[in-house]
This record gives C-alpha cells, sequence and structure tokens, in this order.
C-alpha cells in the first residue's frame, strides 16, 4: 500500500471513528427524548391509580380483578396490573392482556425495593414497564407500549447509518485529496531523485514553494544536490588537471628510460645526466602524487575541529622548514592565537606557504612569518607576483610563465586556498611593498578566549640567522 493509500485509509478509518461514536451517542440522546414522555405518562398514571387506592373485586369462577381502574392511557393503549407477594396478579376486568411477572415486582410487593424501570415485550409488543410498591403486599405495574418510538428510532437510526457511511465515503476521497496534495513535494522530490539516479543529471532541482517541512525537505535535497554537483565538478576537474600534468613527465621519464635501456653506447656523463634526470622527474612526481592525495583526502576531511593553538602549529612548521631551506634566513613574529581548526591541515598549510616563499627567495635572503589573531602572514623578498598572475596563484596546478622553470606541481597555493576554505576563512596574495611577495591566511573567528591563572603571553620574536 501506498503512504498515499495509508494516508487516505488512517483519514477514513479517523473520520468513521468519529462519526459512528458520534451518531452512537446522538441516538441515544434521540431515545432518551422520545422515551421521556412515555416515562412521564407512566409515573402520572401510577399517581393516579394511588390516589384511588388499590381495589379487589370478585369475578366469575371465584376469580379476582383490579376494581375502578382503566388500562388505557385515554387515547393511548396501555396495560396495569397488581402483583401480590406471592406472585399472584390482578387486572383490571376489560384487559385481556397480563404483563410478565418479574422479578423487581415481586421484590416491590415484599417491600425490599422501591422503584423499577424496565422494558418488556407483551404479545410481542415492546413496552416500558414502571413497577412501585401499592401497599404492604402489593406491588403496582404500569405499562405502555413503545410501538411509535421504536419506529422513530428506527427511521433514525436508518438516516444516522447512511450520514455516517455518507461520511466515511467522503472522508476517504477528501483523505485522497489531501494526501494528494500534501505529498505533492515528497512526488516531486521521489521524481527528481529517480531522474538523477537515472541521468547522473546533479543539475536537477526541485521548485521549492512554501515554508512547510516539506519545503524545507525540497530545499535541503536542492543544497545536497548542489553539494554533490560541486563535488563532482572538482572531482573531475582535479583528474583531468592531473592526467594533463602526469601526461608530460610520465612521457619524459619513458623517453629517457629507453634511451637507457636501448643497445647504444652512451657516454658516461650523457648516461649520468638521464639517470639523474629519471631520478628528479621521479621525484616530481611523488611530490605530485602526494599533494594530489592531499587535496582528495583535505575534500573528505572528517575529522573533527578542535580549539587549537595557531602560534605552535606555526612554529612547529617553521622549524621543519628551516630544516628543508638551510640557505633561507627565517624571521617570526607569533602571538598567542587560539583557533577552531584541524591541526594537521593548519599546519600542512603554513608549511606550504612558507615553502612557496623560501623557493622564491635568493640565496640568504629573509622569509617573515607573523601570527596573530587567527592570522598567518608569510613574507617573502623575491621578484614578487606579477600583477596578471594574482588571481590565480591559488588555482591548481597554475604556475607563472617565471616559475615554469622552477621545480613544483602547482598544488602547494591550491592546498592552502582549500585549507582556509574548509575552515571558512581566506587566503590572499599581494606584492609587498619594497619587492617581493606577502600572502596572508585568515582563519575566520578565532576561538572563544577561556579564563587563565597565568599572566598573558607577550609576543614572540625569532630570528634564524
Amino acid at each position: 500500500m501506498t503512504f498515499r493509500a495509508r494516508i487516505a485509509v488512517a483519514a477514513a478509518v479517523a473520520v468513521a471513528m468519529t462519526v459512528v461514536i458520534a451518531s452512537v451517542v446522538l441516538f441515544f440522546v434521540v431515545r432518551s427524548q422520545l422515551r421521556a414522555p412515555i416515562d412521564d405518562d407512566l409515573q402520572a398514571r401510577v399517581q393516579d391509580i394511588a390516589s384511588h387506592g388499590v381495589v379487589s373485586v370478585p369475578g366469575a369462577g371465584g376469580k379476582a380483578y383490579l376494581g375502578g381502574v382503566r388500562p388505557e392511557f385515554g387515547n393511548v393503549a396501555g396495560y396495569v396490573q397488581v402483583v401480590k407477594s406471592d406472585g399472584d396478579r390482578l387486572v383490571p376486568l376489560l384487559q385481556n392482556v397480563q404483563l410478565p411477572v418479574s422479578d423487581d415486582a415481586v421484590a416491590i410487593a415484599k417491600g425490599s425495593q422501591g422503584t423499577s424501570w424496565s422494558d418488556a415485550s407483551v404479545a410481542g409488543v415492546h413496552m416500558r414497564v414502571l413497577t412501585v410498591s401499592a401497599g404492604p403486599g402489593y406491588a403496582l405495574e404500569v405499562a405502555r407500549p413503545l410501538t411509535e418510538v421504536d419506529k422513530s428510532l428506527r427511521r433514525i437510526g436508518l438516516f444516522l447509518f447512511l450520514i455516517a457511511g455518507a461520511g466515511v465515503a467522503g472522508a476517504a476521497a477528501l483523505g485522497l485529496l489531501v494526501s494528494r496534495t500534501a505529498l505533492a513535494p515528497v512526488k516531486r522530490l521521489t521524481d527528481t531523485a529517480e531522474r538523477v539516479t537515472a541521468t547522473g543529471d546533479l543539475s536537477e532541482r526541485i521548485d521549492v514553494q512554501g515554508r512547510d517541512e516539506l519545503s524545507r525537505l525540497a530545499t535541503s535535497f536542492n543544497s545536497m544536490l548542489a553539494a554533490l554537483e560541486e563535488s563532482t565538478r572538482a572531482q573531475r576537474q582535479l583528474v583531468a588537471d592531473a592526467s594533463h600534468e602526469l601526461r608530460t613527465p610520465l612521457t619524459s621519464l619513458r623517453t629517457n628510460i629507453e634511451v637507457l635501456a636501448s643497445d647504444r653506447a652512451l657516454p658516461a656523463d650523457e648516461r649520468s645526466k638521464l639517470l639523474s634526470d629519471v631520478v628528479e622527474q621521479l621525484g616530481e612526481m611523488t611530490t605530485l602524487i602526494a599533494e594530489l592525495i592531499e587535496l582528495a583526502r583535505a575534500e573528505q576531511q572528517t575529522a573533527e575541529p578542535e580549539d587549537v593553538r595557531l602560534d605552535l602549529l606555526a612554529d612547529a612548521a617553521l622549524e621543519r622548514a628551516r630544516r628543508n631551506w638551510s640557505g633561507i634566513r627565517f624571521t617570526a613574529t607569533l602571538e598567542r592565537s587560539v583557533v577552531r581548526g584541524v591541526p594537521a591541515t593548519l599546519e600542512r598549510a603554513i608549511g606550504n606557504l612558507l615553502d612557496n616563499a623560501a623557493k622564491w627567495s635568493p640565496e640568504r635572503g629573509e622569509v617573515h612569518l607573523d601570527v596573530r589573531g587567527g592570522t598567518v602572514s608569510v613574507r617573502d623578498h623575491g621578484p614578487g607576483i606579477e600583477e596578471e598572475d594574482l588571481p590565480y596563484v591559488f588555482d591548481r596546478f597554475y604556475r607563472a610563465r617565471s616559475a615554469r622553470g622552477l621545480p613544483g606541481s602547482g598544488l602547494g597555493l591550491a592546498i592552502v586556498r582549500q585549507v582556509a576554505d574548509t575552515h571558512g576563512g581566506d587566503v590572499v596574495a599581494e606584492r609587498a611593498e619594497g619587492g617581493g611577495t606577502r600572502m596572508t591566511l585568515s582563519l575566520g573567528s578565532p576561538a572563544p578566549a577561556r579564563a587563565s591563572t597565568s599572566a598573558p603571553s607577550s609576543p614572540l620574536a625569532r630570528v634564524d640567522s
């Protein structure tokens, strides 16, 4: 059964129960109202008979009758009967029907009970019976047919049944209509999901209308599709760029290996140069593949961010840069700075900025690292970046004309930008005053400060000569 059908059935059942309960309550209310005049007549009749007293008169064959009492209720048929404590009964002379003697009537005649209302069937006629005490040893029973009342109740019951049936049918139809309308966004969501599954087209979107829960679900689905589309586009772009970048070193590497493996005699210095080129090309490819893996891991980063000391991470990256670039003079100003982030990726981004600055610095050149307030700034004194290259230096595999003769894959700064994006920050490059380049990594809002009993730390200035 479909969800829409279940909603329609649930609505029909709920309305059916409501209509049935209301019909039953209404039936008994009407029944009580229709019987009320009958009960009033029976009570008036009992009072009238009691005011004259119960008189036993002898009849033919020595049989006693109830004297001075007519069984009719004016123009309406009725029955009167006196029950003795021994179960014997007296009826009016003109009454040819005797009421059944109930246990309540005998109990009232014996004085153990006061009044009793009951229904009885006499000669196939449904009657309402009132039994009261008529003095010691006697109980008076007065009955009146309920024929008209029962006929009216049957008509009313039939009407209520038809009304209930119509209500249930209407509820089922209304439930289908409501479910169709209410689940229209779900149907659009399902249709879109099926089309995306069938075609693989992540550009599909759902037309969102309203602000209810289903509209929010559709909006979330659209956001998910947009994220998937962007992720797929980035993945395809990464594969395409990687294929392009790997093609040239692979071709060169294959050529050199074929030359070395050929039977042609090569001078020792030429063979040594080819071997050196092969080793260098293998190193470049290893670096490229490692950075590609780093990019892929960063895109699927699952580590939870935590409060980290940015200045300590920068100090660790600085020590590593000093070991790798012994010909460069590094200086640093590190202020205590706490941010929310993933320590490993932040340290890698700072290291990439330092490596890039060192690569462009002249021998014994200076690279300055500055950390304060959730911002990392790296300044070199190299030739600087051309204006036309500034907007693209953080793109994957982008290399300026002046950098194409230098080692590198063009992915280091792309990793920096990716780290900035995942941490809600930004990274910019600019030409520095006096020459060189300044790159600034901003990591959004710093982590909230925590109370400390220690004295605040002062900026740490470090110089490596």
